[in-house]
């Protein structure tokens, strides 16, 4: 799915193409079986998910890897998998704080601009380790959760009785716009994007990591050959 330029440079528009359009397919599908009231293990209308296995969450990391993994066979490697690893273990621990802090919705301003500030560190510190797949990440997750953010609008506004609409626990309604920005726009805008790069980083760099120590033996098999 990748395509690479006479430079070798890879395309990071046609390399997020078509998972983006799986994800896409994959939130409609999901917000059909809601709607028709399917399985609840699959199409769960709890706040959050429920963690359903049909979802765009679990493809996210699934897709993190395969990023990671074909930047590598396209020669975009980063400096050390390592470095790529370490920083979104970092990131994870900065997030994880995070959300300690913040607590559940809704969430006073104070708490607001901390968990946006820390949120932004847990991104930004992605960038150093694996500048193109820090891009790519970034391109993906918001390809991905501005069709979320679009749906959950209209899911709010209608009170379709979905899990993009119902609210959390103890979460008090303060009005549509309220609401929405909290559940809706800011955790999708924000939050999943800090997901998909900095917990999707972490994937791709372990796949990194393995494609690299692939390329070696590939290549004395091919020595070896000739």
């Amino acid at each position: 799915m990748a395509e690479t330029t006479s430079e070798n440079r890879v395309s990071i528009a046609r390399l997020i193409l078509v998972p983006a359009v799986i994800c896409l397919g994959v939130t409609l599908l999901r917000l059909y079986g809601e709607l028709q009231n399917w399985s609840e293990f699959w199409f769960s209308r709890k706040a959050g998910g429920g963690g359903s296995p049909i979802g765009v969450s679990w493809l996210t990391l699934i897709f993190a890897a395969y990023f990671g993994y074909k930047l590598v066979k396209a020669g975009e490697t980063p400096k050390s998998n390592l470095r790529v690893i370490l920083s979104a273990v970092a990131g994870i621990a900065i997030l994880v704080g995070a959300g300690l802090i913040a607590g559940q919705p809704p969430i006073p301003t104070w708490k607001f601009v901390v968990l946006f500030l820390l949120t932004v560190l847990a991104i930004a510190i992605q960038y150093p380790a694996w500048p193109k797949l820090f891009k790519t990440l970034l391109a993906f997750g918001y390809a991905v959760r501005i069709p979320v953010v679009i749906v959950m609008y209209f899911a709010i506004r209608g009170q379709w009785g979905t899990h993009y609409d119902v609210l959390p626990p103890d979460f008090t309604d303060t009005g549509f716009w309220s609401t929405y920005m909290q559940i809706g726009f800011l955790p999708q805008m924000i939050l999943w994007i800090a997901f998909t790069v900095v917990i999707g980083g972490l994937f791709a760099g372990i796949a990194a990591a393995i494609a690299n120590r692939r390329k070696p033996a590939i290549q004395a098999t091919s020595s070896a050959g000739a």
